[in-house]
């Protein structure tokens, strides 16, 4: 990566970022604004139209009057416009990725990639989406049969962490299915979805797309109880999915939650030490400072490995460069914003404690430059038990708990008793442990013998607080649907030779 050519960050930064409502790009209605700030330095980025309840009401209303047309539309019209996006995702790859870099503080090396990775899922979505069936049953004599049909207007709330991957994604099921979207990014992280916006909003008909930024009270809020929604998607915290389920109840809103998690990461007897730590290492997401919900941050270690895997683990995580984010050599850069930072610190001080052992990490580094901004170096406790906060509760950040364990049984109660349930990582070569394991695991995605890997196509979400629904495969898609049955009376074969034998006599 030390050839790495940055993108001109005063050109991205150069000029208004608007909402996009109605295919026009416009400010708050009101005026608003925010200022959206780098954690890895502390400078203004830029001004941010902080979009309110009028705001948000234009928005809906732009979508429900674009839905008749747009769900109307020949599917494979519709399918080339959701097409078109992957080449500005392809083109802007670059610029999108330093835009997400700078908002967020991830690793640029890493978040230059995103922007492909939304287009490949678009392209995913966009193949799949010819598979979408009725289906024609044989109860009677008549004729029934089932069509999927679009909800209306679909409201997508996004994470911070992955700003453009999951503006991408998130777009693709809902379109392609016939729906209009209302898309609302973090208020942490909007640059590149409103950069987007710009770039897109003459590939699709005006409505069809709609952003809108802001904060839960002006913005979230209304969108949620807003009567023109029709379907709601949420990735986020457990917290944010449950005001989110308790605003839809009011109208029985149908809706998707992909959530928290504090993912064990289980390392057998008969693993590898290397492959496991190196496993750890890659399953944290260092690149975005843990800011991830599949990162395996509660690490359950056989006892005859655990003392030989903390230290290997210690000395691994204790040579990860925390450097600017846009720094070729950096492994992970600064804490998103400061709220997170807060949260990590008060989990390191409950650490401690509650009497586990930080065996590396947790202090600020030492360079002049990284001083105004959220940086920390990544930690790891060990020595911890199942009742401690750092291993019951989801942190957010680059914290590695690790537990010990000698009885199986013991060690799946371990695994499977939080509320969590999103991801799973195993690490043995014997199949049936494995295979054993993965089935009693109380999760929705599991791993075995690498870091969690989102693969194509396999349906993503959780278990338990983890989740509603599934993301990133067909189930996605089939999810921005409902089914209509349609039921045809037929004549009796009497009634339709009685038919053709008055036509018959007619002519």
């Amino acid at each position: 990566m030390n050839d790495m050519t940055l993108p001109d960050k005063a050109a991205l930064l150069r000029g208004d970022f608007r909402l996009l409502i109605g295919g026009e790009l416009v400010p708050a209605v009101d005026g608003a604004s925010y200022d959206d700030i780098d954690p890895a330095t502390g400078d203004k980025l830029a001004a941010i139209p902080d979009a309110g309840p009028a705001d948000v009401d234009r928005a809906v209303k732009a979508a429900a009057a674009a839905f008749p047309a747009w769900r109307s539309l020949p599917f494979g019209e519709r399918h080339a416009r959701v097409r078109s996006l992957v080449e500005i995702l392809r083109r802007e790859g670059d610029a999108f990725g330093m835009l997400d870099t700078l908002d967020t503080g991830n690793v640029y090396s890493g978040m230059r990639r995103d922007a492909a990775g939304g287009a490949d899922m678009i392209n995913y979505f966009a193949a799949a989406a010819h598979e979408i069936k009725g289906e024609v049953t044989h109860l009677d004599n008549n004729l029934h049969y089932t069509r999927r049909e679009p909800y209306g207007v679909v409201a997508r709330l996004l994470p911070f962490n992955h700003p453009i991957a999951s503006f991408a994604t998130a777009l693709a099921a809902p379109l392609l299915t016939g729906n209009c979207v209302v898309m609302k990014p973090s208020p942490h992280s909007p640059l590149s979805a409103l950069r987007f916006g710009e770039l897109a909003r003459s590939l699709l008909p005006p409505g069809v797309l709609n952003i809108v930024v802001g904060g839960n009270d002006r913005t979230a809020v209304p969108l949620i109880n807003h009567p023109g929604v029709n379907r709601i998607g949420l990735i986020g915290s457990v917290e944010a999915g449950r005001a989110v389920m308790r605003a839809a109840s009011d109208r029985l809103v149908p809706l998707s939650l992909e959530l928290g998690g504090k993912n064990p990461l289980i390392v057998f007897p008969d693993a590898d030490l290397e492959q496991a730590v190196d496993i750890a290492i890659a399953g944290m997401n260092f690149l975005w400072q843990g800011h991830s919900c599949g990162s395996t941050s509660r690490v359950l270690v056989h006892r005859s490995l655990e003392k030989r895997f903390v230290e290997r683990l210690a000395e691994r995580v204790g040579k990860i460069k925390v450097a600017m984010p846009t720094d070729p050599a950096a492994e992970m850069g600064a804490i998103s914003f400061k709220a997170l930072y807060d949260r990590c610190q008060h989990y390191l001080a409950a650490g401690r404690a509650d009497g586990a052992r930080l065996v590396v990490g947790g202090d600020r580094p030492a360079d002049p430059a990284m001083q105004r901004g959220f940086f920390m170096n990544p930690a790891v406790f060990a020595e911890a038990e199942p009742a401690m906060r750092i291993a019951q509760e989801e942190i957010f950040g680059p914290i590695i708990t690790v537990l010990g364990w000698d009885d199986y049984d013991r060690m799946m109660e371990i695994a499977n008793g939080l509320h969590f349930g999103l991801t799973a990582v195993l690490v043995t070569d014997d199949l049936h442990v494995a295979h054993r394991t993965a089935e009693a695991l109380q999760v929705g995605y599991v791993e075995v013998n690498g870091p969690v890997g989102f693969a194509l196509g396999s349906p993503f979400g959780g278990y338990k607080q983890s989740g509603l629904g599934r993301e990133g495969s067909f189930d996605e898609l089939l999810g921005y649907t409902q089914i209509k049955s349609i039921n045809v009376r037929m004549k009796n074969q009497a009634a339709v030779a009685a038919s053709l034998r008055g036509g018959a006599s007619r002519a």
